[in-house]
């Protein structure tokens, strides 16, 4: 019974010092939403696929890039990545990580965010599983 509670107490401190140490050294298990890169972003569908917005949401999101609304957009030919507010520049990590993309400006300040991914036909396969 003394052999066990140690080897309890060894595994308990050992898990407090493992989380301790990944702790100090900033560690997550998955990006965290505007760590890097300080973007707001809405996903919009505009195909009739089903859920494809909220697939490349998730996507997005497991990249570290905080995508704060996701909905129905107008339809769309092609995945547009289109900046809100900035320059161009705030799109780019946003086009690198969908790995498509055309990058255009149309400024809404009343959207109180960076970039708008339309989302078109081209689309489909972003964020499935092979």
């Amino acid at each position: 019974m003394r052999w066990a509670l140690a080897a309890l107490a060894l595994v308990i401190t050992g898990l407090v010092m493992w989380r301790w140490t990944a702790r100090e050294s900033g560690e997550s298990a998955f990006p965290i939403p505007g760590e890097a890169i300080r973007l707001q972003v809405e996903v919009l569908n505009g195909t009739d696929i089903d859920g494809l917005a909220r697939r490349v949401t998730r996507f997005l999101r497991r990249r570290g890039i905080d995508v704060v609304f996701t909905g129905s957009g107008p339809g769309a030919g092609s995945t547009m990545v289109i900046v809100r507010r900035g320059d161009t520049t705030a799109a780019f990590p946003v086009r690198d990580a969908l790995g498509l993309g055309q990058i255009t400006v149309d400024p809404d300040p009343q959207l109180l965010l960076d970039v708008t991914v339309l989302l078109g036909p081209d689309a489909i396969a972003i964020g499935r599983h092979p």
